[in-house]
């Protein structure tokens, strides 16, 4: 069945059924729930050519990778963030189009092309930065976007989905306080990036609200890789008054600073205890029965398929007010923690 027979048997023009079946908002819900229920039972499935012809879309979303970050997409978070908007972009008839730009050329130029060349018809801002230019550059340039993460500093409107770092590490400090831990360590993610300079300061608000001095011969950042976790435990543990419990932004890292602690001699979650930010993911799993790490948690993946579906709404009413979603986390426990050892 083509659209012209499914209009003839809806007795609907085919604008109307065209527009019905791709969400616009000027059609009535009980003319698209009947539409929609009739194409269905025809077993019809509209050309996504012609979809893309009678709206004036590409039926693309831009995603612009850069590699000055070596490990970006060899990252196991980029990964499944990934396979979750790809997965609704799928089901909604839309193609990803991913540009790469090494460090010598000019991201904003991708942008300036993606939009003069009408190859998408938005683009996703993975990974953004504190006060990230992006955000004023892609408004200025009228391009549709959202924004995975949240920019502090930036105070323009715009659409975004982002967990409650914050909140995260400052109930995750908490419950190592609350098992006696004082000397608490925190091997975070690079601070430039949003996530993680939210993440320290909610590290940071716990300890002044429990009357603890900020110690800066605890606090690292760096890229989340295991080898990261590994030699900045092992330094940990050198110092004359070592820290008891480590607060980690993965679980990738949360590895490496488990290996440096068995490595020490010493028991993870009795000589040193180990929080750790869990992104559950697919090839990273913290155990099915009891977790390895006690873990805030909060499924990357998805975040990923929220985020698409926030953004095809923009595609199909562009004049909405910019979405925004906070993702809360939860605390789960695992054999990782456990009481202050004493001294």
């Amino acid at each position: 069945m083509n659209l012209r027979e499914l209009s003839e048997l809806l007795n609907l023009s085919q604008t109307t059924v065209s527009r019905a079946l791709n969400g616009f908002p000027e059609v009535s819900e009980r003319t698209r729930e009947r539409v929609q229920r009739i194409a269905k039972q025809n077993n019809y499935a509209p050309n996504k050519a012609a979809k893309g012809l009678a709206t004036g879309q590409t039926l693309t979303i831009g995603h612009v990778i850069s590699t000055s970050n070596q490990n970006e997409m060899v990252n196991p978070v980029f990964g499944d963030f990934v396979a979750g908007v790809g997965e609704v972009y799928s089901a909604n008839g839309y193609k990803m189009l991913i540009s790469v730009v090494p460090p010598e050329e000019d991201e904003y130029q991708v942008y300036r092309d993606l939009k003069a060349q009408s190859t998408v018809d938005a683009v996703v801002i993975q990974s953004p930065t504190v006060n990230d230019g992006r955000i004023s550059f892609l408004t200025e340039l009228g391009l549709p976007f959202i924004v995975h993460g949240r920019a502090s500093q930036c105070e323009i409107p715009y659409a975004w989905l982002d967990v409650n770092n914050r909140s995260a590490f400052i109930r995750a400090t908490d419950f190592l306080f609350d098992l006696g831990h004082r000397r608490i360590a925190l091997l975070n993610g690079s601070e430039h990036m949003d996530f993680a300079y939210r993440r320290r300061q909610g590290y940071e608000s716990s300890l002044q609200s429990r009357g603890l001095n900020i110690d800066r011969e605890l606090m690292f950042s760096n890229e989340m890789t295991e080898s990261y976790g590994y030699h900045k435990t092992l330094e940990l543990l050198e110092l004359d008054n070592p820290p008891t419990a480590i607060l980690t932004a993965s679980i990738i890292v949360a590895l490496g600073a488990r290996r440096a602690i068995q490595e020490a001699g010493k028991t993870v979650g009795r000589d040193v205890s180990i929080v750790t930010h869990d992104d559950r993911l697919s090839y990273f799993q913290n155990s099915d029965d009891i977790p390895i790490f006690t873990a805030t948690k909060s499924s990357v993946r998805d975040a990923g398929r929220r985020l698409a579906e926030m953004l095809l709404q923009i595609v199909v009413n562009p004049d909405m007010q910019p979405p925004n979603e906070l993702l809360e986390v939860e605390l789960t426990l695992g054999k990782s923690t456990g009481p202050a050892p004493q001294k």
